[in-house]
């Protein structure tokens, strides 16, 4: 096993996965591109809420079983083949639909869109297990840190080219064609992240966990497990808070339709700008990380997300939501790393899967932070949003600085 930690052919498979699922997701950023594919469907808050919430929420609570059968497994490689194949078929169908009936059936194609956003993010919910768990196998904590900065800044790259294109697209193309065609292209470009991390040599995991006799008794382990764990606690209502920027974030874009000319050019560019900022960032979030510094990372992500949100409030002007979008971007990609590598330093060998799915899944919450945020906006305007999600940001920017004794 030692043999394959932190092999350099490992880290550019991680590297290029990432890049190419860049390319791909980007032209459905929750914060851009979406809003706009959905409310030229139907232009209620809650629905574009509800869709912002289900590119990503889709696997809450999945994880939790996903770990019921993976502690006991001495290699994942073979189960995220399943969810390789399953995202890649649900993205490319999501296009065919847009497509044949985006014109003549908004209703229908809204409900078909919503069923692959589902089966995405259902199948992210069995792959983050699978996922960090071959990260932790391969790679030690630095190194896994560093190199999923690189990760990260090349996917800005990619996310930046991928927003460029989307911009042409959609003003090449009549919508809602063009939304069609950004999905089914961009599913091509999945396959060679796909193969670039099926490829990875995957070492044995020795020691593994005795998969209990029933799922209740391991949901009961788990309850006991997560009450024990003071650090784990700790940690998931930080990352929790940390989604507070749900609350606004798909709905900023929309606020700046009615302020600024929002073209598809200006569209790409913010969405290229958000890429940007999370690119740039990571120059500093690998540097801190391969130094052990994951808590300053958080606390400097909070910091930014709290000014993303006195920038949107004051809006008007298209450099404003430019560096606004470039600020988050930074701040989304601090957040990741952060905790995905503390949640693996903190976890046990043996109990690793169960730590990544708690931490999953409970946190999974605040993927849906944008259905209660389109509640505040209908009621109160986007001022108030703001203010509101800006003052839990900083709740958890003062939760964060709580020490816990180990």
């Amino acid at each position: 096993m030692k043999k394959l930690l932190d092999k350099p052919i490992n880290q550019v498979k991680h590297v290029l996965h990432g890049f190419f699922l860049a390319i791909t997701t980007t032209i459905a950023e929750p914060a851009t591109i979406l809003p706009i594919i959905v409310s030229y469907f139907n232009a209620s808050p809650f629905i574009v809420g509800f869709f912002s919430s289900l590119l990503k929420g889709g696997a809450i609570l999945v994880q939790i079983v996903a770990a019921f059968s993976a502690q006991t497994y001495p290699k994942m490689m073979p189960y995220l083949y399943f969810v390789f194949a399953a995202r890649l078929f649900s993205w490319f169908a999501i296009g065919l639909v847009i497509i044949i009936f985006g014109e003549s059936s908004p209703n229908l194609t809204l409900l078909l869109m919503g069923v692959g956003f589902f089966i995405f993010s259902f199948a992210a919910g069995f792959g983050t297990v699978y996922f960090n768990e071959i990260l932790a196998k391969i790679f030690s904590h630095k190194v896994r840190g560093r190199t999923t900065a690189i990760r990260q800044f090349v996917s800005g790259v990619g996310a930046i080219l991928s927003g460029a294109a989307a911009g042409v697209i959609l003003t090449s193309f009549e919508a809602p064609y063009s939304f069609g065609y950004l999905f089914i292209v961009s599913a091509f470009f999945m396959i060679f992240g796909i193969l670039a991390f099926a490829t990875i040599e995957e070492p044995v995991k020795r020691k593994v966990n005795k998969k209990e006799e029933s799922f209740k008794h391991y949901l009961k382990n788990v309850y006991r497990l997560f009450h024990s764990d003071k650090r784990l606690q700790h940690q998931i209502i930080t990352y929790l808070l940390s989604y507070s920027y749900l609350f606004a974030l798909p709905f900023i874009i929309l606020d700046a339709k009615g302020q600024i000319d929002l073209s598809g050019e200006v569209i790409g560019l913010f969405v290229s700008l958000q890429m940007a900022g999370a690119m740039s960032s990571n120059i500093v979030w690998g540097y801190l990380s391969s130094r052990g510094a994951n808590h300053t990372i958080v606390l400097l992500s909070f910091i930014l997300a709290i000014t993303t949100m006195i920038l949107a409030s004051i809006g008007g002007e298209v450099w404003v939501y430019g560096l606004l979008f470039f600020l988050i971007g930074g701040s989304i990609d601090g957040f990741k790393l952060a905790f995905g590598n503390l949640i693996l330093i903190i976890a046990p060998e043996e109990k690793r899967p169960v730590y990544i799915a708690l931490q999953s899944n409970l946190t999974s919450i605040g993927l849906f932070f944008a259905l209660p945020g389109s509640v505040v906006l209908a009621f109160f305007g986007y001022e108030f949003l703001y203010v509101f999600t800006a003052l839990i940001l900083v709740a958890g920017l003062l939760w964060s600085l709580k020490k816990i004794k180990h």
